[in-house]
């Protein structure tokens, strides 16, 4: 008995400090969503969002997971597929954030980002794009316009993202992403990764022409086209003065 009791207290107190964590949102709200959550999800998802064949179960993964894949169009998803590609949102901002609701009211999971949250005026832009190397630029490459990844897979570019869908894929893991929770990433880190990324989408190449910045496969490649141009028209050039 006191096993359970204590094993009772300290389940209650964990879950319910997670609970208080999150935004709240009225019953009204919820009722809102759950209503179009089986219209428009419960298909893949289950009735009761457990999961079914065709989608995962919802079950714990928060508002901000509902926010990133309904508000980019990347759910709900016609056809199931590798992955699901950013599209024209279905949905208005008030029936995103009443199906987050919904979702948020099945279990705690993570919250979506507040301005605070968001906030990248004291962000060490030297420590995002430290982190942003180690941790990012793997799969989006070193200037964050995407790339390929295994079994028709990729990771999109973020040269379109703006922090709350920035600060959402960290906190989901989304697809092939790993999640980054505060125990791992702290928002201090999350917000100098942001503050970093927004500085790509506004930066201009110092090299010159940036080709993309996909890398030295591209530079390769116009050189190689330019050069070998430049060289057989300089010859054909040559060809006709001699003659």
């Amino acid at each position: 008995m006191v096993g359970l009791l204590t094993t009772g207290i300290g389940y209650a107190a964990v879950t319910g400090s997670a609970e208080a964590s999150a935004p709240t949102a009225s019953q009204s709200q919820v009722e809102e969503g759950k209503k179009l959550y089986l219209e428009g999800c419960a298909t893949c998802h289950g009735l009761a969002a457990q999961g079914a064949t065709d989608g995962p179960s919802l079950i714990g993964v928060g508002a901000a997971a509902v926010d990133f894949q309904v508000s980019t169009g990347r759910m709900p998803l016609a056809v199931p597929a590798n992955q699901a590609p950013a599209k024209p949102y279905s949905y208005s901002a008030e029936e995103v954030a009443a199906l987050a609701a919904f979702v948020a009211s099945l279990a705690p999971g993570p919250a979506i980002p507040t301005e605070a949250d968001l906030d990248t005026s004291e962000a060490s832009l030297a420590e995002g794009g430290e982190l942003f190397r180690t941790n990012c630029a793997q799969c989006h490459n070193f200037a964050g316009k995407g790339g390929a990844l295994s079994e028709g897979k990729y990771a999109p570019t973020l040269m379109d993202s703006d922090a709350r869908i920035i600060w959402e894929a960290m906190a989901t893991g989304p697809q092939s992403m790993p999640n980054f929770p505060d125990t791992t990433m702290p928002a201090e880190q999350k917000q100098a990764i942001i503050k970093y990324i927004e500085n790509l989408q506004s930066g201009d190449a110092p090299g010159g022409l940036a080709l993309g910045s996909f890398g030295p496969v591209t530079e390769g490649v116009f050189i190689w086209t330019a050069g070998l141009g430049a060289l057989l028209a300089a010859a054909v050039w040559i060809g006709a003065k001699v003659r």
